[in-house]
């Protein structure tokens, strides 16, 4: 093994794509990420919506590098880059040296402006986010089944989703479904299929990224589930108490922000141009500017295609840049030719509607409702790491198909009613 020390900072996608790429490079590795597990993101709101329980969808990093003895793993937070000292600064004091750095420190809710509607709109990003709004989804329901008052209760049944991207167009949905099909027979005082979804969109469409055709069809399948879509109406105010929509206030206890995200700090760590939601500006090999030695990969980096599109924040898109920075750190080891240029591949983009519809969009093959479903099933069943993880959740669709029961609906961290609130 040489003394080339690779630092890697951030177990998502990318990170793990380029750790697994240098595998026999040589190199030693230390990988820092703040959690210690590695999350399938993609499917974050299906505990959210109480679907898959969190071990379903998330495993430990230190297992996944059990057997590879060049892979140091650190439970830690970066706070600063020094590029000319090339350490990296941890929280607590600690600090390590690199060769080569690559930051794949990923990206979190952006609010516009409005940070302090966090606390009464969480966003959808870490397994902390998906217990916390399953928390308060169940919980509305069960204070509803208390409430005397009609005018609260009816805010108790209203649940608010802020972006009609694909996080909020899966939301909407399956909480639709949980309110209208599954819960109804288990509550007394309360009609559940009188629940009000309002999916809240700035922009003319749902799923703007989408083809036209693709992204009606998406409407009109969440509208038969019973969902309120409000289109080209942007949020002014959130509240505990509800949202204001243009010139209606919707009065709502339960809201989930799904409306945008900002990059890590890895721009200011490196004192390097960024974009306007905080990515790092990117050369051609994925290298921040002027600085060789450091790779900025996934939501932190924005890299545009041949087209002049930006590189959509997707998981598909972070792996292949984790491996394509692998090969290049290989080559420079090696003394051999740089690689030609990073190019994204698109292989295609996929959104559920509830639990039978979903849409695919291949470019020239586009597919939608069941058919599209069972394939959305398949590729992400296919991305899981390990076997038992696979099996778990094949079967636990397979049940919610077969009985329309929700295998996950446990209400979980701060469980009393006056905690909450």
């Amino acid at each position: 093994m040489s003394d080339h020390h690779v630092v890697v900072v951030g177990g998502g996608f990318g990170g793990l794509q380029l750790v697994n790429g240098l595998k026999g490079a040589g190199v030693r590795i230390t990988l820092v990420d703040r959690r210690n597990h590695h999350l399938f993101q993609p499917l974050l709101y299906q505990v959210a919506t109480t679907i898959l329980s969190t071990s379903e969808i998330a495993w430990p990093i230190r297992r996944l590098y059990a057997d590879r003895p060049d892979v140091t793993v650190l439970l830690g937070e970066v706070t600063g880059v020094d590029s000319g000292a090339k350490t990296v600064s941890l929280r607590g004091g600690m600090t390590l040296g690199y060769d080569t750095l690559v930051l794949a420190t990923g990206a979190t809710h952006a609010y516009f402006g409005r940070d302090e509607w966090e606390p009464v709109a969480p966003g959808l990003k870490t397994l902390e986010d998906a217990t916390t709004i399953r928390r308060r989804v169940l919980l509305a329901f069960e204070k509803a089944e208390l409430e005397a008052d009609r005018a609260v209760r009816d805010a108790l049944l209203t649940f608010t989703i802020v972006g009609a991207g694909p996080t909020g167009v899966e939301l909407a949905g399956i909480i639709a479904e949980l309110a209208h099909f599954t819960l109804p027979k288990e509550f007394r005082n309360i009609d559940t299929r009188k629940t009000r979804v309002v999916l809240v969109e700035a922009g003319p469409r749902v799923l703007p990224t989408f083809a036209e055709e693709l992204s009606a069809y998406a409407q009109q399948a969440l509208e038969k589930l019973g969902v309120e879509v409000l289109l080209g109406k942007p949020v002014t105010e959130c509240s505990a108490d509800g949202v204001q929509i243009g010139e209606t206030f919707v009065p709502s206890r339960t809201i989930v922000w799904a409306a945008g995200v900002t990059a890590s700090p890895a721009a200011r760590w490196l004192d390097v141009p960024a974009d306007r939601a905080g990515r790092v500006t990117v050369e051609k090999d994925l290298s921040a500017p002027g600085l060789p030695d450091v790779f900025v990969i996934g939501d932190t980096a924005s890299v545009m295609r041949e087209d002049g599109k930006p590189v959509p924040g997707i998981a598909p898109a972070a792996k292949q840049q984790g491996g394509y920075v692998a090969k290049v750190i290989r080559a420079r080891l090696s003394g051999k030719p740089a690689p030609a240029p990073f190019k994204y591949r698109h292989q295609g983009s996929l959104a559920t509607i509830g639990q039978s519809a979903a849409i695919i969009d291949f470019g020239r093959i586009k597919l939608k409702g069941w058919i599209a479903w069972w394939i959305w099933g398949i590729a992400h069943i296919y991305f899981l790491i390990g076997t038992r993880s696979r099996f778990s959740v094949a079967w636990s669709w397979l049940w919610i198909y077969l009985s329309g029961q929700h295998s996950a609906r446990l209400i979980t961290q701060r469980e009393t009613m006056r905690e909450e609130g």
